[in-house]
């Protein structure tokens, strides 16, 4: 071997900034929108909202403010909404913009002060989003991140004056007004999941993940807290679905943090299982892990988006990447934030300095919790469900190819009384809810008809008030 060629060859092999440049592995990407920032500004988290009639919305937080994308139609992805900051687009702390969906509205928080809760009524999409406002809690100015689970927000890493553990919201009376419960202030709350009345919080200047009892949201109880050790920064949790395991990452660059997994069957007795790394890639810094079934989809900075499969949770497969940041995976604090799957298994992710990328696992995902990125064989529409029903019933189909499609009901007239759908869909299966008393109709025998360039499918259904 020849000196240069020797030199090459350690070079590749001792170099792991180099696995930058191995190709993305069974994962497309449909688009990447960069629209929103300007020199050393930054994009941050990113969310997901799917509507009653099944569109797809990403929500992406930016230097000045919240986009909103409607991501329904892969070949048309477009900008529909924007929300500016309340704070002064000079402020730092608009670098780091979190959101949470509950039924129609949108809940944002950001670490620039006096931004308090934004609050957005989707519900008016894909035509415009609405503005509710920004909602004050008494002393709240700032907030890290924020949480979801039911007609509940948690706020964690707020303002100190306010409490910088989790403050729970309560949502139930008004989703415009939210009502301050209860709070937990035991350590500092970078992140938290609720799952079943229990938070997993992510205590990461502890190094500690606590588990909180919330049955009561005006008083939770601490049940216990464990260290992620080795090298312990906890940033957030995600929960497998038989809640047997917890996946915490450390938002470490040195060394770089690690996906880890700990099994918490027995919470006086919880163990270390394993941790994962990237396939080839030992220097990128984990970020945030969510979970859908079998599988767990990872914002890895500088390493992009990685799926893994979860089916063994002892033992973490990873199944497909797609590197946003391919020109390096150093121990950076850059590139991928945030990460969220839509049930048709669309991906949705943030990259701090180049916005929102849309993406397909090309894999067939099984047991994947409400996803299914299965592309039906045929053109099919099942029984409303349920039926006869008051007020609302859900009606599925399925598409074999990207088509116009349109949803439409009719009385027994053959006039039509509703209009559900009426755009373009990818290929795949669908699920819409379907409410008679937003359009007013009386008790009756009804037919909903699908119909695409191609085909058409009609079925009867029954309201009865």
């Amino acid at each position: 071997m020849t000196r240069s060629l020797f030199v090459l060859f350690m070079s590749l092999l001792f170099c792991p900034s180099l696995f930058a440049q191995l190709g993305n592995q069974n994962m497309i990407l449909i688009a990447n929108k960069d629209e929103h920032i300007t020199g050393s500004q930054r994009y941050s988290a990113i969310w997901g909202y799917l509507s009653p009639t099944g569109r797809e919305y990403a929500i992406l937080g930016c230097h000045t403010g919240t986009v909103f994308y409607d991501v329904t139609d892969s070949a048309n992805i477009v900008e529909v909404g924007f929300v500016q900051t309340p704070a002064p687009i000079s402020s730092s702390g608009n670098g780091w913009r979190e959101m949470k969906v509950y039924s129609h509205y949108a809940y944002i928080v950001s670490e620039a002060s006096n931004t308090a809760i934004q609050i957005v009524d989707l519900q008016y999409l894909p035509d415009s989003v609405r503005y509710v406002g920004k909602f004050t809690l008494p002393g709240h100015s700032r907030t890290h991140t924020i949480s979801q689970d039911g007609p509940y927000l948690y706020l964690n890493g707020c303002n100190s004056s306010f409490g910088n553990g989790t403050k729970i919201v309560d949502l139930t009376s008004n989703p415009e007004v939210p009502v301050l419960r209860g709070s937990w202030n035991q350590y500092y709350v970078h992140d938290s999941r609720i799952i079943d009345d229990t938070m997993y919080l992510s205590n990461i200047y502890e190094g500690l993940l606590s588990i909180v009892d919330i049955t009561n949201k005006d008083n939770p109880q601490t049940i216990t807290s464990f260290s992620t050790i080795p090298n312990p920064f906890t940033h957030n949790s995600a929960l497998t679905t038989d809640k047997k395991y917890i996946f915490t990452t450390d938002e470490t660059d040195n060394p770089p943090g690690k996906l880890k997994v700990w099994n918490i069957e027995d919470l006086n007795n919880i163990m270390y299982v394993n941790s994962w790394t990237p396939t080839g890639i030992t220097t990128s810094i984990v970020h945030n892990v969510e979970i859908y079934g079998d599988y767990a989809l990872i914002a890895h900075y500088t390493a992009g988006i990685r799926l893994l499969d979860i089916s063994d949770p002892t033992n973490p497969t990873e199944v497909a990447w797609y590197d946003s940041r391919p020109s390096t995976n150093t121990n950076t604090f850059t590139g991928c934030w945030g990460v969220y799957m839509f049930p048709s298994g669309k991906i949705i992710a943030s990259d701090m300095n180049t916005g929102l990328y849309v993406l397909k696992p090309t894999i067939t995902m099984l047991n994947a919790g409400n996803v299914s990125n299965t592309i039906p064989e045929n053109f099919r529409l099942e029984q409303n469900f349920p039926n006869p029903f008051n007020p609302s019933t859900i009606i599925k189909f399925s598409l074999p190819k990207n088509t116009n499609v349109s949803l439409k009901v009719f009385n027994m007239s053959g006039k039509e009384v509703a209009q559900i759908i009426n755009d373009r869909r990818d290929a795949g299966n669908y699920e819409v809810r379907f409410d008679a008393s937003e359009y007013s109709l009386t008790s009756g025998i009804y037919f909903y008809e699908l119909k695409t360039n191609e085909s058409k499918i009609v079925k009867k259904m029954a309201f009865v008030k």
